[in-house]
């Protein structure tokens, strides 16, 4: 049974002195340390930054948004909701409503098919500082939720991408070193009077 100081031994043996470590093992053992770091580092740097931005750019959407009455110009009580799983069941019908700078505006919006979506009913739609239609800004709590799961998902990728930059670099040296062995076999068969290839 091997112990773990010898598993530990065998991990590390490119940093310990050896007539057997080639110049590429150092190399390799930098690469893979410095790409493991910055996998580390650079993941959870570049999450903490993506979170951060997220979390401002819907700080910003809350404080933007604004609610405002839209008045019906279109009757939607005959239109029929999408036939798609995922619909809520609301149809596009157009509407006019004013801009917070008092500019009239005309757009679609979506209401409940029914009574309510007759023309000149008034409606309630949410609009950014230029008076567009958006969605509803999301909540403290849904801010905070997709902040921390955009920072993971970016350090992530980033740390995977870092890691695979590493591994691109490893696999370089590991075709370099067959090269060279292949370069020396063929010396050393010629040598003995053999014939390669």
């Amino acid at each position: 049974m091997v112990t773990r100081a010898r598993r530990t031994n065998a991990w590390l043996w490119r940093w310990r002195r050896s007539p057997l470590r080639r110049g590429s093992d150092v190399v390799e053992a930098w690469v893979l340390l410095a790409a493991w770091v910055l996998a580390v580092v650079g993941g959870v740097l570049v999450g903490l930054v993506a979170q951060g931005a997220m979390e401002r750019d819907l700080d910003r959407q809350r404080v933007e948004r604004r609610t405002v009455t839209a008045v019906l110009v279109e009757d939607g009580r005959d239109k029929e909701a999408p036939a798609v799983a995922a619909g809520d069941g609301h149809v596009w019908v157009k509407a006019r409503w004013a801009g917070p700078d008092g500019s009239r505006h005309t757009g679609l919006v979506k209401v409940r098919p029914g009574d309510d979506a007759r023309v000149g009913a008034r409606v309630t739609v949410w609009t950014d500082r230029r008076g567009a239609v958006v969605t509803e800004p999301v909540t403290d709590g849904e801010a905070r939720l997709q902040s921390v799961l955009t920072g993971v998902l970016c350090g992530v990728v980033t740390g995977a991408a870092v890691a695979g930059g590493g591994r691109a670099v490893r696999a370089g040296l590991d075709r370099w070193r067959r090269e060279q062995w292949a370069a020396e076999w063929a010396r050393l068969d010629t040598r003995w009077g053999g014939k390669t290839g």
